[in-house]
C-alpha cells in the first residue's frame, strides 16, 4: 500500500504524527514522507530523531491552501492529523478553532484534489458524535466535508475517508500525562471533574495501526471506528497514584460525562466488522458502493436498530490489571 509512495501528514510533529512516521519508515519503503506543520522548533526537534533521507519537512499552516497545494505536489497518500483539540481553549477561542478545523479541512481537500492524491484519511474524534462543544462541532463539520468530497472528485482517483477514535493514552494534552506531571511535582491530590466520567481509550500504537489498516480497507466515503475499551477516569487515577486522594472539581466547559463514537441515529448506516465498525455515508454517490465489504475483502453485518456505541455502555472495559499493564508499557 505504501511501498514507493509519497506520504504527507498534516500536523506531523504531534504525538500521532511522530509514531506514524516511525512505523511507516520501519515497515515500508516509501519514496518520501512529508511532515507538514507550522511549528519550526517541533520540526527541528523531530528532524533530529528522524534523520532519514526520505523525510521532508514543510513549514505551513492548513489554513494556507496555496502552501498546502505546493506541499502536496506528487503526493499519493495524505493523513490529515492537524487540528486544534483542547476543548476549553476552543470554547474560549471559537473562531480560531473554526479556521483550523473546518477551513483547514476544506483546504486539505482542495489541495488533494488539485494534486490527484489517491488516498486521504482525516483523523476525527469521539467528540464529533453528538457534539456539545465547539471542538466536537468543528470535527463533525470536518468529517462531513471529507465524506462529501467523494461527490466532487469527478474522474480523479481520490478516496476520502475518516477514522474516528477516542482518547489516546499518553498523547499531548491528554489526562494521563497531566496526572503524571502532578504526581512528579508532589501533588497532594488528583483533580477529577466527575466521579462518573468514562472515556474510550486507545494506545498510540493501536491508533496508528488502525489508520494504516484503514488505508487498505477504504472505498472512500466511510467513517472507520475501532472497537476499543472504555475506562473510568477514577480507575486511571487510582492505578496511577493509589496513595493520592481524588478531588472532584466539576465538569469543564464543553465536557461530557460519557463519550459516544456511533450515535443511535447513525445505526441505520452502520456495519459491524470483527474489530471495527463502518458508518456509511448518508448521501448517495454517483457510483454506488457496498460498504458491507471492505476494499480488502472483509465482510460486515448491519448493526441492530437503535444501536449506540457509548463509553458508558461499552461491553469492553479496562480493569485495574490492564490499566497497570498499559502504564508499565508506556502506551
Amino acid at each position: 500500500m505504501l511501498e514507493g509512495k509519497s506520504i504527507l501528514i498534516t500536523g506531523g510533529t504531534g504525538s500521532f504524527g511522530k509514531r506514524f512516521v516511525a512505523k511507516v519508515l520501519e515497515r515500508y519503503k516509501p519514496a518520501r514522507v512529508i511532515v507538514y506543520s507550522r511549528d519550526e522548533l517541533k520540526q527541528y526537534e523531530m528532524s533530529q530523531s528522524f534523520n532519514d533521507k526520505r523525510m521532508r519537512y514543510f513549514i505551513g499552516d492548513v489554513r494556507d491552501e496555496a502552501r498546502l497545494e505546493s506541499a502536496m505536489a506528487g503526493v499519493d497518500v495524505c493523513i490529515h492529523a492537524a487540528a486544534l483539540k483542547h476543548v476549553p481553549i476552543a470554547e474560549y477561542n471559537p473562531i480560531e478553532c473554526i479556521k483550523t478545523n473546518i477551513l483547514g479541512a476544506s483546504n486539505v481537500i482542495q489541495a488533494a484534489l488539485a494534486n490527484d492524491v489517491s488516498h486521504i484519511i482525516a483523523l476525527s474524534t469521539d467528540k464529533a458524535a453528538n457534539p456539545i462543544n465547539l471542538y466536537g462541532a468543528t470535527k463533525l463539520c470536518s468529517d462531513k466535508l471529507f465524506i462529501s468530497a467523494n461527490n466532487i472528485k469527478g474522474s480523479k482517483r481520490a478516496r476520502f475517508s475518516v477514522v474516528r477514535y477516542g482518547n489516546v493514552l499518553g498523547s499531548r494534552g491528554s489526562v494521563l500525562p497531566f496526572f503524571k506531571k502532578l504526581v512528579e511535582q508532589g501533588a497532594k491530590e488528583l483533580p477529577i471533574t466527575d466521579k462518573r466520567m468514562t472515556r474510550f481509550f486507545i494506545t498510540l500504537d493501536s491508533g496508528v495501526e488502525f489508520v494504516l489498516k484503514s488505508l487498505e480497507r477504504m472505498h472512500g466515503g466511510e467513517i472507520f471506528v475501532p472497537k476499543i475499551p472504555s475506562m473510568k477516569i477514577t480507575d486511571l487515577a487510582r492505578c496511577l497514584a493509589p496513595h493520592l486522594p481524588m478531588k472532584f472539581i466539576g465538569i469543564r466547559p464543553g465536557e461530557k460525562l460519557h463519550e459516544v463514537m456511533i450515535p443511535e441515529d447513525d445505526s441505520r448506516h452502520c456495519y459491524e466488522f470483527e474489530s471495527f465498525y463502518v458508518i456509511e455515508p448518508s448521501i448517495v454517490f454517483q457510483t454506488p458502493i457496498d460498504y458491507s465489504v471492505s476494499a480488502n475483502g472483509q465482510r460486515g453485518v448491519r448493526v441492530q436498530e437503535a444501536f449506540e456505541y457509548s463509553s458508558a455502555t461499552n461491553t469492553q472495559w479496562l480493569d485495574d490489571r490492564e490499566i497497570l499493564e498499559v502504564l508499565q508499557r508506556g502506551f
